[in-house]
């Protein structure tokens, strides 16, 4: 038994929790002196005001979440063997669905490990950390990746501004190996990643299913990718045998991976940098339309405050996009924001569509894949919503 510090919970508060939500939040936690005195990321037992014992968990009194809960018995010791379990039932999850080790590897609370995202490139994995607790425990987390995977190259990419939340600051480093520029494979495609300079680990392998999909229906057809990135969407789609890609982004540096991604499988894409919602504005003005469109953009609603505004962006890209959309084409919209929920995204995009008088069919609902597994009292662990419509 530990001598560990126990969090106790306002009397009727909790009720989520009881129910195995892994998340407690401030104003349900008897916040006394000694509470506010730990240290930010501190493991603590968790217990009701009736004497419930909730579990163990790591503990920040200066976040909106104050407790994340790691096991569901008190005193657990959180260390290398703990983290070892964690990893090694992830990967067994993982290797039985995939061939090969490209995936998400650990995808925080669905993975009972909250506060951290692990993408793995082959031989060299790529770690994110969100919170003070997980924090504490990098070296646990790289004795754990070592006795598991033992990686080449391991990458601690901790500069998501989500950090600021529990008081940490953002930084970059390889903690074995070094950062480079590496090969993903996902889908019989080959693309590059940037570890070190690109967007959140690189590479986003939650649209694996969603970008298939869409290359399938890309054959023979023309296809515009709008926030292509590094081209996820359109190169498969030209590998497929789309008659014309073109992909479309704001940022330069996205784009030039993206080239040399096309080069190295062969696939015939157009590169063009310019604002989406502008470029969109100018085709739908010279009446230029694809048989395909897809609109995969950055979170609109990054917090609960930034949600009518963004609902509003949603409207007004499903708007836009439908109206590049050939006659008999396909649309697909996402949204990677978890603080819009799949009903009002869905509700967004009707009525963008709406407005530019298309009848529109949903024939494509989905989230993420299998390597982004859902808490189940969690929803907002499935974050990724992806429409496919087929327009008139």
């Amino acid at each position: 038994m530990t001598s560990r510090k126990t969090i106790k919970l306002k009397p009727k508060e909790g009720r989520r929790a009881r129910a195995g939500a892994p998340w407690i939040f401030s104003n349900e936690i008897q916040m006394d002196a000694a509470a506010k005195a730990l240290a930010p990321g501190t493991v603590v037992n968790v217990a009701g005001d009736d004497g419930q014992i909730f579990g163990s968990g790591y503990f920040n009194a200066k976040s909106l979440i104050s407790v994340r809960m790691l096991d569901r018995a008190a005193d657990t010791i959180i260390g290398t063997g703990f983290l070892v379990r964690h990893l090694q039932r992830a990967l067994a999850v993982r290797e039985a669905i995939y061939a090969r080790p490209f995936y998400r590897l650990i995808h925080a609370e669905g993975d009972g490990l909250p506060g951290l995202t692990i993408d793995r490139f082959g031989d060299t994995v790529v770690a994110q950390i969100s919170t003070a607790g997980m924090e504490l425990l990098i070296d646990p987390l790289l004795a754990a990746l070592e006795k598991t995977i033992a990686p080449a190259n391991v990458i601690l990419r901790n500069d998501t501004p989500s950090r600021a939340l529990e008081g940490l600051g953002e930084y970059v480093r390889a903690a074995k190996g070094e950062a480079t520029r590496i090969a993903v494979e996902e889908n019989s495609v080959r693309y590059f990643a940037d570890l070190a300079g690109g967007q959140k680990t690189g590479w986003y392998y939650d649209q694996r299913d969603n970008r298939a999909f869409m290359a399938a229906l890309a054959k023979g057809r023309s296809v515009l990718d709008a926030y292509s990135y590094t081209g996820g969407f359109g190169i498969a789609a030209a590998k497929a045998g789309a008659k014309e890609v073109v992909c479309l982004d704001s940022s330069a540096p996205a784009l030039a991976i993206a080239e040399d991604s096309a080069a190295a499988n062969g696939a015939s894409c157009k590169f063009v940098k310019a604002d989406v919602f502008e470029e969109l504005e100018r085709l739908a003005a010279a009446k230029e339309t694809f048989d395909v469109v897809i609109a995969d953009p950055p979170p609109f609603v990054r917090a609960r405050k930034d949600l009518e505004p963004g609902a509003k962006a949603y409207r007004k890209l499903a708007r836009l996009a439908s109206a590049v959309v050939a006659p008999n084409g396909f649309l697909l919209l996402a949204s990677c924001s978890h603080n819009i929920d799949m009903e009002r995204f869905a509700a967004e995009c009707a009525a963008g569509i709406a407005r530019t008088n298309r009848r529109a069919a949903l024939i494509r609902q989905a989230g993420a894949g299998p390597d982004h597994p859902v808490h189940p009292m969690l929803p907002e662990t499935a974050y990724l919503k992806a429409l496919v419509y087929a327009l008139d």
